[in-house]
């Protein structure tokens, strides 16, 4: 059966998930989340994304994107995925695929979603019992978004 075509649209944000292959880690030290949070800056300058929220868990990332160019969301995941993947197979001494097929990305409707699906993604690690407070996880934009501390990768939505 063939692929679903991708959703690419311009100006419109979009909640993306990529998850590890068989729900394992893709996170495995603290210099991993680094990098990662890295090439996500980078890449989503080069591809004209704005990022609103994330959160990037043991075995999965949960990103807030608004791309300003159709094709931005996918550009934007594929320089990361590239960059990422040979960084852990080389760090780790690893080959293969690190993520579980392709990213997962749904629309939302900015007016009546947005603040929920931020609120949905920032609060994952105390869902998943990892903290108690949104605040005590380093790997998210919660401190951005909930408390105002600066985090250079953040582009806040007009409806902030």
């Amino acid at each position: 059966m063939p692929r679903r075509p991708r959703i690419k649209l311009a100006e419109v944000p979009q909640h993306v998930v990529q998850r590890g292959i068989n729900r394992e880690p893709c996170f495995f030290a603290d210099e991993d989340y680094h990098c990662y949070l890295h090439w996500l800056q980078k890449s989503a300058a080069d591809w004209h994304c704005a990022i609103h929220a994330y959160v990037l868990m043991t075995n999965h990332v949960h990103l807030l994107v608004t791309p300003e160019k159709p094709d931005g969301i996918a550009k934007m995941m594929q320089s990361i995925g590239r960059r990422y993947v040979q960084y852990i197979n080389r760090s780790y001494r690893r080959t293969g695929s690190l993520w579980e097929g392709r990213f997962k990305s749904s629309v939302v409707q900015a007016e009546a979603y947005l603040l929920t699906c931020m609120r949905y993604i920032e609060l994952n690690p105390v869902r998943a019992n990892m903290v108690n407070d949104p605040a005590q996880y380093r790997w998210s934009s919660y401190r951005h978004n909930g408390l105002g501390q600066t985090d250079e990768r953040i582009t806040p939505h007009s409806l902030e």
